[in-house]
């Protein structure tokens, strides 16, 4: 029997096959079984812009701790079939020794496969499905997975009634007769997986979405309305938040475009309710108009931009991180406003709450910048620690006399008003104002007005929130970089210090307004700093050269999507320019 190791510590694994044969299915019921058992790990998937009938995989990685990305290489691939599989094989290699599993009569293995360092075993997969009355491959393909990585079965069938139990008794059992058929067929390969012993847990594991996190994030923060207009790959989003916010006491409106999805959260937040909507670049684009009302009627609203691959259409299903300029430079005159982005699937929590007491404190819209990896992956995470904002709105009080809506403050917030509430009447719209929120157009008000609005934002004090440093604070070199890169960046530290090779992290969580003072702190002593994103142009770099000195070497490594840069990358940069 060939084995990875003893005791591994990872175990990665890809199951494919046309979108609607359920391979995303079977990774998930695998990846929860995992988690039962006491495993941490994470699912992402591959898809194409097919609604159905295009490729799909579920890639996971099992770990004895918690995973921040995907593994490079992957030790197991059960191929349901091959068909379309010739669009995504590359982004799947299986590691030197690995196994590919596939179906003779499903079609031949792609090129890319056959030149894989690997074995690659023929499994009748449809034919065992066939053979069990109602049988489906993908549950066949489970069995296949947990034999091999050597899964607890008692796990796995529990998920399996859990899932299935609603579709009746018998359901389950073809499901678990499915399972042991794989079970057994794969115990004749010849090759295996150990997976090191599971970390014992108290059964606090979460298993969540990062588009999931930030919608809860988002109602510990008070959301109580949401409006939604479906878009890949942030509909996710407003599934979790519809049911959700309806137990409650909230409510979530289907929008008819993304126009008037956000015209209704202002008009929401208008009437005192704390509001969110979602979506991705395109529909980010067609709110622009709107995010400008907000910051100059100083209406607190929350836009979660889970982004993808641009421009324009792009690839709907993969991620990048383009979204950056128009988030923070999008918006036609001086309209400040606050962009912050998650670290993981983990801080996709903390940063939805985050921001939405950003948003209700400051009277201001916020974007929240996630993109696909992020939102879409599935995680076994560690319980996140409770998070309490003293967040409020400042409002209105009718027993004030001569209100003005948009009194010059100390601080820059000022009261607001309620539609209805007696001496609280103002206008509000994206005029040009005087503090009682009269049209005006002399230069005194719109200087005044505009500098009321800077000033709250920059001089807030988002404290420590503002990003993360992690590794060897003595270092001279450094990785920085920004959102849901920081996770492969986290790993490798990791690799470079096996390597005996110092280095040290500095990721944003705070985008705009620009942390110059707390990032040129972290950044002292700095000698290299490598900058990492996921965007052809280098935005990153770019906005970060346009706030602060770089007095140090840098280095970029940039691409567009929709590959996703990892830790071997990263720490070859490193490596490199160690060594010269």
């Amino acid at each position: 029997m060939d084995a990875l190791s003893p005791q591994a510590k990872n175990v990665s694994f890809a199951v494919v096959g046309t979108g609607g044969a359920g391979a995303i299915t079977a990774g998930s019921i695998l990846l929860e079984a995992a988690g039962k058992s006491g495993w941490y790990g994470l699912l992402t998937r591959s898809v194409g812009p097919q609604i159905r009938g295009g490729e799909a995989a579920a890639l996971v990685r099992l770990s004895t701790k918690p995973a921040a990305c995907m593994s490079k290489e992957f030790d197991i691939l059960v191929a349901i079939d091959w068909k379309n599989a010739d669009r995504f094989i590359n982004a799947m290699p299986v590691a030197a020794g690995g196994l590919i599993v596939c179906d003779p009569a499903a079609g031949d293995p792609p090129q890319a496969a056959l030149d894989m360092d690997c074995t690659i075993v023929q499994c009748p997969i449809g034919e065992l499905a066939k053979s069990i009355p109602g049988g489906r491959e993908n549950m066949i393909s489970i069995g296949l997975v947990a034999q091999l990585a050597g899964l607890p079965v008692d796990n796995i069938m529990k998920v399996v009634q859990s899932k299935l139990g609603s579709k009746g008794e018998q359901a389950v059992e073809t499901g678990r007769a499915c399972i042991a058929a794989g079970m057994t067929a794969a115990s004749g390969f010849n090759h295996a997986y150990t997976l090191a012993p599971p970390i014992e847990q108290d059964g606090s594991r979460w298993l969540i979405t990062g588009n999931e996190a930030v919608g809860l994030g988002a109602l510990r923060g008070g959301v109580r309305f949401a409006a939604a207009y479906p878009i890949t790959p942030a509909t996710e989003v407003l599934e979790y938040l519809s049911p959700a916010l309806a137990s409650i006491g909230g409510s979530l409106v289907q929008a008819e475009d993304e126009l008037a999805s956000i015209n209704m959260i202002i008009g929401a937040s208008f009437g005192g309710l704390p509001s969110i909507t979602a979506t991705s670049g395109p529909g980010l684009s067609l709110m622009m108009e709107s995010l400008g009302l907000a910051a100059a009627s100083e209406t607190p609203i929350v836009v979660v931009d889970v982004m993808r691959v641009g421009p324009s259409t792009g690839i709907a299903t993969k991620s990048e991180q383009s979204d950056l300029n128009i988030a923070v430079y999008g918006f036609h005159g001086d309209a400040d406003h606050v962009v912050v982005a998650p670290l993981s699937v983990a801080d996709c929590l903390f940063t939805g709450q985050w921001a939405v007491h950003i948003a209700e404190t400051l009277q201001t819209p916020v974007i929240l910048l996630s993109d696909q990896s992020l939102g879409q992956a599935r995680l076994l995470i560690d319980k996140p620690a409770d998070v309490t904002f003293l967040t409020q709105r400042k409002t209105f009080i009718a027993e004030d006399e001569d209100y003005k809506r948009y009194a010059l403050t100390a601080d820059g917030v000022s009261p607001m008003s309620l539609p209805g509430q007696p001496g609280g009447q103002y206008t509000a719209d994206g005029l040009t104002h005087t503090e009682k929120g009269t049209p005006s157009s002399t230069r005194r008000d719109q200087r005044e007005q505009m500098n009321k609005r800077h000033d709250k934002i920059n001089n807030f004090d988002y404290g420590a929130h503002w990003g993360v440093c992690e590794g060897d604070a003595a270092s001279d070199t450094v990785i920085l970089t920004w959102g849901s890169l920081t996770g492969a960046a986290r790993e490798t530290l990791d690799t470079l210090a096996d390597e005996g090779i110092p280095a040290r992290l500095v990721s944003l969580r705070q985008i705009s307004p620009f942390p110059e003072e707390a990032l040129t702190k972290a950044l002292t002593g700095a000698r290299r700093v490598l900058f990492v994103e996921q965007s052809h142009s280098g935005q990153f770099y770019r906005h970060v050269r346009a706030h602060i000195d770089l007095p140090f070497e840098t280095r970029s490594l940039n691409r567009e999507g929709p590959y996703l840069i990892g830790p071997d990358e990263i720490a070859s940069q490193i490596r490199d320019w160690k060594n010269q």
